[in-house]
């Protein structure tokens, strides 16, 4: 009966998981222009996305996304022509690939070294202690 529990418990979790990661919504264009605009640089402010922006170059970018939306381009093909206008620093993120992906793989590899080192140092304690 508990074993039975565990199950039915462990369905409903995995269910939830799913319905909760999946995006079952098509975006309006309206959606689409603030999400691409929330993840590109506003050209003339420091740190600051061409969304949350009031600057006037930020409301060019914001047109420029929302003309390319109307004329059908994915997320992705305005993003690479933003990047071709203004360069890759109108990323907010760093991409994937090339000397940007090292943003992404430092931070775990130093995370990985300082485990490496901790446990390195508790084995040597205790080989010490003993």
């Amino acid at each position: 009966m508990r074993r039975l529990a565990w199950l039915a418990a462990l369905v409903v979790a995995l269910i939830a998981l799913v319905i909760g990661t999946t995006d079952r919504s098509n975006p309006s264009a309206a959606e689409r222009v603030d999400h691409i605009a929330a993840t590109v640089r506003c050209p003339a402010c420091r740190g600051e996305s061409a969304r949350d922006s009031n600057a006037p170059a930020a409301a060019n970018v914001r047109a420029e996304i929302a003309r390319r939306v109307r004329a059908g381009q994915s997320d992705d093909q305005i993003r690479d022509a933003l990047v071709a206008a203004y360069g890759d620093s109108i990323l907010l993120t760093p991409p994937r690939s090339g000397w940007g992906g090292l943003v992404w793989v430092l931070p775990v590899m130093a995370l990985v070294c300082g485990l490496a080192g901790v446990a390195f140092a508790f084995r040597r304690w205790r080989v010490e202690a003993a």
